[in-house]
């Protein structure tokens, strides 16, 4: 895992421990195995992803990227300034938004995808899967 930016310490307690703990769960989940690199960046870093690989020019909450290497699943990154608007707007910790995040973004190294409504469905209710395998609160409950 890459801190990029000093935040995220005042944002959660031992984000390292989250970040692990979702990845290998979410690798559990998939039945995946390999290394998967985490970066806890600021808005602008995941704009500037954003804009650089998508061709989306704003910032956003979880960035893939496969890395096509055998033992190694890929990359994710993640933007705090958005994980901390998208947790208080669903008045949800953003500790469990940022271990939500990582299950999400490992999830789509390891082919999951939110493309189409069924595949939607799929990758939530594993992403759920491993957010009660970790403890935490299912960040799609409630949600319409």
């Amino acid at each position: 895992m890459l801190l990029e930016t000093a935040g995220w310490r005042g944002a959660v307690q031992h984000p390292e421990r989250i970040v692990r703990d979702a990845a290998t769960a979410a690798m559990a989940e998939a039945g995946m195995t390999g290394l998967v690199s985490v970066l806890l960046a600021d808005d602008h870093a995941l704009k500037r992803l954003n804009s650089d690989h998508r061709g989306k020019v704003k910032p956003t909450n979880v960035l893939s990227f496969p890395a096509g290497v055998p033992g190694m699943l890929g990359d994710v990154a993640v933007g705090l300034g958005t994980v901390r608007r998208e947790a208080r707007a669903a008045k949800r910790r953003v500790a469990d938004h940022l271990a939500h995040l990582v299950a999400h973004g490992v999830l789509h190294l390891a082919g999951h995808d939110h493309i189409h409504a069924g595949e939607a469905r799929r990758m939530e209710q594993a992403e759920a899967r491993v957010m009660r395998r970790l403890g935490r609160p299912n960040p799609w409950r409630g949600v319409s």
